[in-house]
């Protein structure tokens, strides 16, 4: 295998390639080290017409001594054209290296399975990369997300705040768009480990809860999805628990009068509720309110021009969403209007 240094200026990037998301601080981070240490790895590239080369992969390590001005870099030539050896090259030489995504490998598994140029099954891809073929399905599961889910998915399996990783993700697949997506970005804010994001997952499957309250249940945070739960959870036990046959009445006795005791006494007493105050039942709810409601705070402007960008189903599961939190607001609000013109004219 010869190694030969390259102009880069004769050099062209693959835009076709798989992997197309790098990261800026570990693409300074290799420049840094480049210019410690040199290039020890060189990059693979393609003969192409007009005495050009294109790269099958090294794409990070191009940019990287583009950057720093240097006139050539060491590449391996090669005279590949079979766009499908190409393509599974740069695949199998990616999975090696540090920072591709796991979208970018779905998105490639996907397309050599679906573009008819290549049309290769799972199975093919599973031998190919040496993978078992749960990992190339759960990969392309992925793709189920929304676009403002996928740009925020990372690999490995760390918590990070704002981001998700493929086991937060994967119990939530096979909701409904309308569900799925907007937990997973509640997932994602409010650091959800993936227990507790199947436990939330199965709340949203459960068939007895209708799609009116699960749209209302996505205004909760993270944690208090998790207390829904298991306050379900602990309802469900409750009724399931066999019912207890009821004890007999007892039996009213007569009691002969004696002095200063003429009344009929019973062998049983009843027991009375102890009536609710309803000052306290209203001070209660009104303190659940203000806790839940978060302080107002302005939306950037560029929420609104986001809109625009979205994909027609997103943007209608959105508006079912904005529709049932003004319906639940303006409920609130005239309940508590009310109240507050009646302790106000007292």
């Amino acid at each position: 295998m010869d190694i030969v240094q390259l102009p880069l200026g004769h050099i062209d990037e693959d835009t076709d390639q798989p992997r197309y998301q790098f990261d800026e601080e570990a693409l300074v981070e290799l420049m840094r080290n480049i210019e410690e240490i040199g290039l020890l790895s060189p990059i693979k590239v393609r003969t192409i017409d007009g005495g050009r080369y294109k790269i099958i992969y090294g794409n990070r390590r191009y940019k990287a001594c583009k950057r720093l001005g240097l006139a050539t870099i060491p590449c391996i030539v090669t005279n590949m054209t079979d766009e499908q050896d190409i393509y599974m090259e740069q695949i199998a030489e990616n999975l090696t290296r540090q920072g591709f995504s796991p979208i970018e490998e779905a998105e490639a598994f996907n397309k050599l399975m679906t573009d008819p140029k290549f049309n290769r099954s799972v199975k093919f891809l599973a031998s190919k990369f040496g993978k078992p073929e749960s990992y190339i399905k759960n990969k392309c599961e992925l793709l189920k997300f929304g676009a403002s889910v996928r740009k925020i998915i990372i690999g490995g399996t760390e918590i990070r705040k704002d981001r998700l990783t493929e086991d937060q993700l994967l119990p939530l697949k096979d909701l409904p768009m309308e569900h799925r997506d907007p937990l997973a970005l509640i997932m994602a804010r409010d650091e959800m480990p993936a227990t507790d994001v199947k436990k939330i997952a199965k709340l949203f499957k459960d068939k007895d809860i209708s799609a009116a309250t699960k749209d209302k249940l996505l205004y909760k945070s993270g944690p208090g999805l998790l207390e829904t739960w298991s306050i379900q959870q602990h309802n469900k036990a409750e009724k399931a628990k066999p019912v207890e046959p009821k004890a007999p009445k007892a039996e009213k006795t007569e009691k002969a009068p004696s002095a200063g005791n003429t009344t009929t006494e019973t062998t049983a007493s009843t027991s009375m509720p102890t009536p609710v105050n309803p000052y306290e039942a209203m001070d209660r709810k009104l303190n659940q309110l203000l806790a839940a409601l978060p302080a107002f705070s302005p939306l950037p402007e560029e929420s609104a021009l986001s809109l625009q960008e979205m994909d027609p189903e997103e943007r209608a599961a959105l508006i079912r969403r904005m529709e049932a939190l003004l319906d639940q607001l303006r409920s609130h609000t005239e309940e508590w209007d009310k109240l507050k013109k009646i302790a106000a004219a007292n």
